[in-house]
């Protein structure tokens, strides 16, 4: 998945940026397979950068969830933390 933002479902607890085994267990047992899905979605290639690849899984993540007849599905972005002297 993408650097920024990822897909996941409203009803998994865990962060995946930050726990994605347990993320990615629970994701797979309720049988969502969302990494795959996203997969087939987006046009990712390794013949563009990673910036391109990101907008890709950005754009690929918002096409799901638009078409998300069950209304499972969210967009996560990850919380960056700034330091300020």
């Amino acid at each position: 998945m993408g650097d920024n933002c990822m897909l996941t479902t409203f009803d998994n607890p865990y962060d995946p940026f930050k726990q994605f085994t347990s993320w990615f267990l629970f994701d797979s047992e309720k049988g969502y397979n969302s990494c795959s899905y996203l997969g087939r979605i987006a046009r990712t290639s390794e013949q563009l950068s990673d910036e391109e690849n990101n907008k890709e899984i950005e754009r690929a993540i918002d096409e799901i969830i638009k078409y998300d007849f069950q209304n499972i599905y969210k967009k996560v972005k990850r919380q960056t933390v700034v330091a300020t002297a």
